[in-house]
């Protein structure tokens, strides 16, 4: 286990609207802003989406099993920012349901918005910390420069 510690910094209000792409939006903000570590939860809709419900095996690296939402779902999340190769990376994972189907999963790649979803973004500060990417464990896990 590593750690760090800091404070809450900026606090952001975000609402997504209808058709716009979710982690495209939010990493548009973190940038402008920027936004270099933070959490963030969400509540609102998708129309679409894609997310990673898991590995296919229990093996590092792991092969992702991808689950495509084609019907508006209902969604709520939790994620962070933080940034990787000098852009904002989004991790964010997300239960999504409708009448017929529930999914828990990691929304990755295309997505659109179905209405509206609002985002409560909580920025950290005092905190020194970038993703790098690490070719054995097959992700970019957090990696802190200021362990304390």
């Amino acid at each position: 286990m590593e750690y760090t510690k800091g404070n809450i910094g900026r606090v952001f209000t975000v609402r997504i609207d209808n058709k716009e792409n979710l982690i495209e939006e939010l990493e548009n903000l973190a940038t402008y802003e920027d936004i270099r570590s933070a959490v963030f939860v969400l509540l609102g809709a998708v129309g679409e989406a894609n997310l990673v419900t898991g590995p296919l095996e229990k093996i590092i690296p792991p092969e992702p099993v991808w689950s495509e939402l084609e019907k508006p779902s209902e969604i709520m999340g939790i994620g962070n920012i933080f940034f990787e190769n000098e852009k904002p990376k989004i991790h964010l994972h997300t239960s999504t349901g409708n009448q017929e189907d529930v999914k828990v999963g990691c929304l990755r790649g295309g997505n659109e918005t179905f209405m509206v979803i609002e985002v409560f973004i909580m920025e950290l500060s005092g905190i020194s910390a970038a993703r790098m990417f690490n070719s054995n464990k097959g992700f970019a896990p957090i990696q802190f420069n200021n362990n304390q």
